[in-house]
């Protein structure tokens, strides 16, 4: 559960990869930000927003790979990306299920009907094209098999990649207009439903 300086930190390593044109590769395991007196008093808030306009403007290609728990704003501060990828038994949303458990019905104990109703798996959201790819893990997870784990994870990022540089160019040749353009599109249609669209 990092804090501001974590994401600070991060951002500037961001920053810097965009400097010298590299890509940004992040990997997401974390049920939220630090939500101590401490880090709010430093500007948790601030910091997980700046992460998220910062990232959405990056001028290189990005990729996210959920790896276990994707929590709330947390995980968001370093999961905007061109392709969001997860394992297939990790999961991501805006809140935890206790804490939706928590808003919607005052009882926390209620998660398991929150967690069944947010659809936050892998396939929920790679259905719902929110995830671009599920990567398969071994029998029994990842920690059943690191190697096996590791390789699924080096196959699925190179391809992302791969994906990106045949759509957008790389290095010099990057057409950085067309891939900015490209991931507003793909946050602008998150959360449309039913065929509506959002508004501008």
């Amino acid at each position: 559960m990092a804090r501001p300086e974590g994401y600070r930190k991060a951002l500037r390593v961001m920053k810097q990869a965009e400097k010298f044109g590299f890509p940004v590769v992040t990997f997401i395991d974390t049920p939220g930000a630090d939500p101590s007196l401490e880090a709010e008093e430093r500007g948790q808030a601030w910091a997980i927003a700046q992460n998220l306009a910062q990232m959405a403007k990056l001028r290189v290609p990005t990729v996210a790979l959920v790896i276990g728990e994707g929590g709330s704003g947390g995980a968001l501060a370093i999961g905007v990306a061109d392709r969001l990828l997860m394992l297939e038994n990790a999961t991501y949303s805006v809140v935890s299920p206790e804490g939706c458990a928590s808003i919607l019905w005052n009882d926390a104990a209620l998660a398991p009907q929150a967690a069944a109703a947010m659809r936050l798996t892998a396939w929920d959201l790679r259905q719902a094209s929110i995830a671009d790819a599920v990567v398969p893990e071994p029998e029994g997870g990842a920690h059943q098999d690191y190697a096996q784990a590791g390789a699924a994870v080096r196959g699925a990022v190179s391809q992302a990649l791969a994906e990106l540089d045949s759509h957008y160019g790389r290095g010099a040749d990057l057409d950085v207009d067309r891939l900015l353009a490209a991931r507003f599109e793909k946050y602008r249609r998150v959360g449309v439903l039913n065929g509506i669209e959002p508004t501008t």
